[in-house]
């Protein structure tokens, strides 16, 4: 407990200083001072012959694609027209520009994932405190590597996609925002209409992030023979991070 208060204050001190997310830099790190030894035990399959050089090329190829692709879906942005009403106030115009209002196909980030794996993983804590059958045969048919693990797993990941983004994101509170500010989206009514709009298109987008989200953490499992690929939190927070403006 006493370990978990102390890294959990390390990434509020990461994230104070503004370097980046804290607790995603700490994951990071953690994935991180494994690759070396993966490295290691991958050449040295392939000297005793149980991974071929053709294997490896593969993979490498493969990795670079998933490498690709992650950066791709955590830039990509659906951007919401917006335009300003013109506003004299004495001899100065205010407004009258055109901008938009970015909104991140994978609003969550790794923290969906982060969540359905403790979800997951939460009946085998559980069935190895009591010594139940019942339990037992949960805990057997949740293991990592059953369909069943797999299909909670995608569920849980999509669950929690649409939950932390509607905690973190209020399309009402942006519309007033918008309101009050002079700002609408052309062709969309001011307030509940621009609400609604927002929330359609919110909708959508999340839906799409959680399916990528599942198929980045899922799909590695069936490509790579069972080698887990922990690209995505690596990737996310060394996006995320802000390292030249913290050390300026």
């Amino acid at each position: 407990t006493t370990g978990c208060a102390f890294v959990m204050w390390l990434g509020e001190q990461i994230t104070e200083r503004g370097i980046g997310n804290g607790i995603s830099l700490i994951i990071f790190a953690g994935i991180v001072v494994g690759l070396p030894g993966a490295i290691v035990s991958t050449v040295d399959s392939v000297r005793a012959g149980s991974l071929s050089p053709i294997a490896v090329l593969i993979l490498v190829v493969f990795m670079i694609a998933v490498i690709g692709f992650i950066v791709y879906m955590e830039r990509a942005q659906r951007r919401i027209p917006v335009q300003y009403a013109k506003r004299v106030v004495g001899r100065k115009v205010y407004g009258g520009q055109n901008t938009y209002l970015p909104l991140r196909v994978n609003t969550g980030g790794v923290i969906p994932v982060i969540f359905a794996s403790s979800v997951v993983t939460l009946p085998s804590a559980i069935a190895g405190l009591f010594q139940n059958e019942w339990l037992q045969a949960i805990a057997q048919a949740l293991s990592w590597g059953q369909p069943l693990h797999y299909l909670l797993y995608v569920v849980a990941i999509i669950f929690f996609c649409y939950f932390y983004v509607s905690i973190i994101f209020n399309p009402a509170d942006t519309a007033d925002n918008l309101r009050k500010y002079g700002g609408f989206i052309p062709g969309i009514r001011t307030g509940k209409r621009t609400s609604e709009y927002i929330d359609k298109i919110l909708t959508r987008l999340t839906l799409v992030g959680a399916v990528y989200l599942a198929a980045v953490s899922v799909l590695p499992e069936f490509l790579l023979s069972g080698l887990k690929v922990d690209g995505l939190p690596v990737i996310g927070a060394s996006l995320d991070a802000n390292l030249p403006n913290w050390f300026t």
